[in-house]
């Protein structure tokens, strides 16, 4: 079985209002609204350190639990030149973080010299995205048993084997394509060549249907998780700008295996719930042109409006964190209004 039929709800066949999903989106952005405290949005360094447990002292370069992203919206907000450089030391610092992922490590960092890039036109940063891929490129490991490249990450106290869309192989791919092009031609067909390689000798087919299992190292047959995080959807939303036809078959087969779980269970946020599932739906429905994934995209939609609903009931408030709370959710109600497929801190910042 490809994923755990307890952790769905069977797929929805619920009709798309559009009315109802922009109401859900001024719902959610009242609520974060009322809830934000300006006084403290020019000091998020110090608490963010503080909940990580990170000395003041420490260089903590990491893209979406460290300084970066801090840093990135600060420059966004106020750019300056010693912004900049700022920036530019923390991608540098984090090269050869041994986490080897989005969250912590070069993978994460990675991204953020090519939204630098694609914000100024600054060589400077396409210097750090090539020399980080290269530093990526010599960290490489062979799996003879699965005749693969694959990272180890340090992570947690642990040696893991990640492939997944936040800790592992397929996180990293996803920057490496959308940067593709400050890449030497030459450097990019190996990259092109792993990832493919990679992703389809790691894919578990049923039937029609395909996922990946969280590592490498996993049994193969065990239950997956079918989240973004985890399994298929992550790897469709990753590999959705891959620029050849030569993974269509499994995106589509991840897809088929996203819907055939239907909603998860846990609610409506990116990370592990219905929203960042449904990205699936939203990038096939670009890539193919396909009226049916955008359809399917729309009823994980209004079945996220019942559970945001529900969860704001049950706990009297919102969740107020992109991925895991409620304005990533409403991000995800806007792209389906729009037919977007733009998931946020990954394809734009």
């Amino acid at each position: 079985m490809l994923f755990a039929e307890d952790r769905h709800e069977p797929a929805p066949a619920m009709k798309w209002d559009e009315s109802r999903a922009r109401d859900a989106i001024l719902r959610i952005v009242r609520d974060t609204e009322n809830r934000f405290s300006p006084e403290t949005f020019p000091a998020l360094l110090a608490p963010n350190r503080a909940q990580m447990g990170i000395a003041d002292s420490a260089s903590f370069g990491a893209y979406l639990m460290g300084d970066t992203s801090i840093r990135l919206l600060e420059y966004w907000v106020t750019p300056s030149e010693e912004l900049a450089s700022e920036l530019s030391r923390l991608i540098d610092s984090n090269k050869n973080h041994p986490a080897r992922e989005l969250m912590w490590g070069s993978p994460g960092t990675l991204l953020a010299a090519l939204f630098m890039h694609r914000r100024t036109g600054e060589p400077k940063w396409a210097d750090l995205f090539r020399d980080t891929a290269a530093m990526l490129w010599s960290q490489l490991e062979w799996s003879d048993k699965e005749s693969c490249h694959y990272w180890t990450q340090d992570l947690y106290g642990q040696r893991s084997t990640y492939i997944d869309a936040v800790h592992g192989f397929v996180a990293t791919a996803s920057p490496l394509i959308q940067g593709r092009h400050l890449l030497k031609p030459a450097d990019w067909e190996r990259w092109r060549e792993c990832i493919a390689n990679t992703v389809r000798r790691t894919a578990q087919w049923e039937g029609e249907l395909a996922s990946w299992p969280p590592r490498l190292s996993s049994p193969r047959g065990d239950l997956q998780l079918m989240q973004y995080c985890h399994g298929a959807p992550g790897f469709v939303i990753c590999l959705a700008d891959f620029p050849d036809d030569s993974l269509d078959d499994l995106l589509i087969a991840g897809a088929q295996a996203t819907w055939a779980a239907g909603p998860l269970k846990k609610g409506s946020n990116l990370c592990h719930g219905t929203g960042g599932n449904g990205y699936a739906f939203l990038k096939l429905y670009r890539r193919t042109g396909d009226a049916q994934w955008l359809d399917r995209a729309r009823a994980f939609a209004m079945r996220g409006i019942e559970q945001t609903d529900a969860a704001r009931e049950a706990y009297g408030q919102m969740r107020y964190s992109l991925w895991t709370g409620d304005p990533g959710f409403a991000i995800y109600l806007w792209d389906c209004i729009r037919s977007g497929d733009r998931f946020p801190t990954l394809d734009v910042f």
